[in-house]
């Protein structure tokens, strides 16, 4: 038989059980971490989401009491009433070290069968398992942490924006299906047979709309949901901090995030920022490193060597300096004895991965060239490689020869791997940089057409307009975005609300007004009504827990993911129907 609570009231938590308690009476209530019987001493470790305290049961004190707290095993959930005094052994890696419970009184108040995996933080458990059970994976103290950092973000994001007049408004989690770059995930009606809502990328076309209400200055924490290919930084659903502003520019957006960014560092992990943040264009931030959201933490900057290359003999090089493609390298310094031939070899490996047919490479070393192209290459043009890449002795030059997208994808990835494997990042740093002026659209291969780079509402610059009817390739994009550490963490950009400019785009990007009317129409219908200048932003608040946390995994800051094949390993998530059921909502599977 359970013991019950019987309007017991817990003092305080385990963790808040310090020496300027001792010689007080508290009642304590949590699971059982660990017990160790001593035959006239039983020590427990008692845990609560503030921590862990030792509780002592002395058989000379109270025998019953003694047999009692022998039949505990972990993760019995109990209520001890007992004395605060000073540990005789102290335990310096817990707040409550110095202290112990001597317990006077035990409550039973529910038993556990033996944890499938065990609840401490160096746990080597899969994470697999650690999904199934995340109800006993939360329970440890580095995962209640994470969920109270996540909390607290709440707060100081929403204190932040409340102060400066936002008003949070929430949008629907039922809305129509749009035309974004990921798949939509589908809620059939039952009650419209045969149409379907769509869960929300983003709320973009709403928080437009409520500029166009009057509404001035929008936020809201969200959920949103994306049916795409998943990596380690992404969920099917996640959070976003979501927001727009009327009567603004570019400059505007970014002054006020980045007094909140600066704020959120500083209230989340005690860090001063300097502002203003550092800027890039996205041209030099793709020739420099390969990608739009470069981690600044580190050198390995691309070099093209195009121009050095064009007539060097060797076909591939030679290939490779044409329109549209290059040769570029990067200078792995003192690389050359940390990577064998059987560490590029995996190099080699890796890169093909994103799209490269090899990796060419010179060795510097002992004053010797070392390379299996430099019977390809004269003098002259390896003194000129040398040159151009900056290279001393010791040095691993490494080059990839391609298309330009396939070149940056490469060895833009390339250099964050050997950034990792020659542990090339300091600890506890943290490089913040603006991406700014994004082309506005991108050739699609197979659609045959330009299609927006981020959306068809984003306002292109200024000076770009007349290129719409010469060169939309080199159009360029009022947008920005927020990069921390190698992650997106946030982006948006200023809308159009010209409508001769928004024609014009949807003209361009090969829509007709039955295309315009069917998946715009009332955004296009609200537009004729007064829209303000307006623009916003969002950020991933999952990708900014992961930096404040210190985590690279997006599941550790999220209470309840889904695994990398988006399923739920604790429900079962998706699940199949009854044929009644699929029956009812007007749909048929194929199996």
């Amino acid at each position: 038989m359970l013991d019950k609570i019987n309007g017991l009231k817990r003092s305080c938590y385990c963790g808040e059980v310090t020496e300027d308690c001792i010689d007080k009476e508290l009642t304590l209530m949590g699971w059982v971490a660990k017990e160790r019987n001593l035959g006239s001493l039983i020590f427990l470790d008692l845990r609560d989401r503030e921590g862990i305290v030792q509780i002592v049961f002395d058989s000379t004190e109270d025998s019953e009491l003694f047999e009692k707290a022998s039949k505990l095993r972990s993760e019995y959930v109990i209520a001890v009433v007992g004395t605060v005094r000073k540990r005789s052994s102290i335990n310096e890696n817990i707040p409550t070290g110095r202290v112990e419970v001597l317990a006077k009184e035990l409550r039973i108040l529910n038993k556990s069968e033996v944890p499938p995996i065990y609840i401490k933080d160096d746990d080597d458990v899969s994470e697999n398992m650690r999904l199934k059970y995340r109800f006993l994976d939360l329970r440890k103290l580095s995962m209640q942490k994470i969920l109270k950092a996540r909390s607290k973000f709440y707060k100081i994001t929403r204190d932040f924006f409340s102060e400066e007049g936002f008003i949070e408004v929430e949008t629907p989690m039922l809305s129509k299906p749009t035309p974004e770059g990921a798949r939509d995930y589908l809620v059939p009606s039952r009650v419209n047979a045969g149409k379907f809502y769509a869960l929300p990328q983003s709320p973009q076309l709403m928080k437009q709309l409520l500029m166009i209400s009057g509404l001035d200055k929008y936020i809201q924490i969200t959920k949103c949901f994306r049916d795409e290919d998943l990596r380690a930084n992404r969920q099917p659903e996640f959070t976003q901090i979501d927001m727009e502003l009327s009567f603004v520019d570019v400059e505007d957006i970014i002054e006020i995030n980045e007094r909140f960014i600066k704020k959120a560092f500083k209230e989340m992990i005690d860090l001063d920022l300097d502002l203003p943040f550092k800027r890039m264009k996205y041209k030099d931030a793709m020739d420099k490193y390969g990608s739009d959201k470069p981690d600044l933490r580190f050198g390995l900057e691309l070099v093209d060597l195009s121009e050095e290359l064009k007539s060097c003999g060797f076909k591939v090089f030679e290939s490779a300096c044409s329109e549209g493609k290059s040769v570029r390298a990067i200078n792995v310094k003192d690389g050359a004895a940390f990577y064998s031939r059987k560490k590029i070899s995996k190099l080699e490996d890796f890169v093909k991965d994103f799209g490269a047919k090899g990796l060419a490479w010179i060795k510097l070393e002992n004053g010797e060239v070392s390379s299996p192209i430099a019977k390809f290459l004269d003098e002259k043009v390896i003194e000129n490689i040398i040159k151009k890449l900056e290279a001393k002795d010791g040095d691993l030059l490494l080059f990839v020869a391609d298309k330009n997208s396939v070149v940056y994808d490469s060895l833009g990835n390339l250099r964050n791997k050997v950034a990792k494997d020659m542990d090339l990042i300091e600890d506890d740093t943290y490089a913040i940089t603006w991406i700014t002026e994004f082309p506005l659209f991108e050739y699609d291969e197979e659609e045959e057409r330009f299609v927006a780079v981020h959306h068809p509402f984003t306002s292109p610059m200024d000076e770009d307009l007349d290129l719409f009817d010469t060169d939309l390739g080199k159009m360029r994009a009022k947008a920005y975005d927020l990069v921390i550490n190698g992650y997106e963490v946030g982006g948006g950009s200023i809308r159009i609300n010209d409508p001769n400019i928004q024609s014009k785009m949807f003209e361009v990007m090969g829509f007709s007004d039955e295309d315009i009317e069917e998946k715009f129409g009332f955004l296009i219908e609200a537009f004729k009504y007064g829209a303000p200048p307006h623009g916003g932003l969002a950020y991933g608040l999952d990708r900014l827990l992961m930096i404040f946390t210190n985590t690279t995994n997006i599941r550790d800051v999220i209470a309840f993911p889904k695994t990398q094949s988006a399923t739920d390993l604790l429900t079962g998530a998706p699940a199949e129907l009854e044929d009644k059921d699929i029956e009812e909502v007007h749909i048929k599977t194929i199996k």
